[in-house]
């Protein structure tokens, strides 16, 4: 795979290219390390590309984990203590056998600062990432900037229908603007 668009999100290019320089190209060399052609495995069951041989998002995300692990980069896990709240007068909360919640950051490489993320998801999930997740990691003392990995609008065209793309994400954030909260950020398009 490779890099073929760029959207520099609250200044993120600068202070990554700055600061992060040697894990930038680390990143740059896992994105072209992953032969996307190898996950094209995907047979589509939807009506609108019924049998059309599609990338699997889930194995692209399983090929970058190995090539960053690596290269010592891991995923990091935060558990979430969910008391803030109360809850109203005779409410009983639901219990839960699936362990404590969490949330993760894909990769991060100690002792370094630089969260990334690869995203094969839905819009929600990209945006998610960039204005809230990485917020918080960043206010939790774990990440100083962020990079967000997604496919441009043609890779996204050969996977499931929903998969957002950076094309509409970069537009989305160039008309959100920037929030006194948000962190710097790197968007890398990726193709084949």
């Amino acid at each position: 795979m490779k890099v073929v668009a760029e959207y520099n999100f609250n200044n993120g290019k600068e202070f990554i290219g700055r600061e992060y320089e040697d894990e930038l190209r680390e990143i740059y060399q896992v994105i072209n390390s992953v032969d996307a052609l190898e996950f094209k495995t995907k047979v589509s069951k939807e009506k609108t590309m019924a049998g059309k041989l599609l990338f699997a998002p889930k194995k692209l995300n399983k090929a970058f984990g190995t090539s960053f692990k690596l290269l010592g980069w891991n995923n990091h896990k935060v558990e979430c203590d969910y008391s803030q709240g109360t809850y109203l007068e005779n409410y009983k909360p639901a219990t839960t056998s699936r362990g404590k919640p969490f949330r993760d950051m894909d990769f991060i490489k100690p002792p370094k600062k630089l969260g990334v993320e690869v995203q094969f998801g839905k819009y929600a999930f990209m945006v998610y990432n960039v204005c809230a997740k990485m917020t918080i990691f960043k206010n939790l003392g774990i990440i100083n900037a962020g990079i967000e990995i997604v496919p441009v609008k043609r890779l996204a065209d050969e996977m499931s229908t929903g998969v957002s793309y950076f094309e509409q994400f970069a537009w989305d954030l160039q008309h959100r603007g920037v929030s006194d909260i948000d962190i710097p950020v790197l968007i890398l398009g990726i193709d084949v």
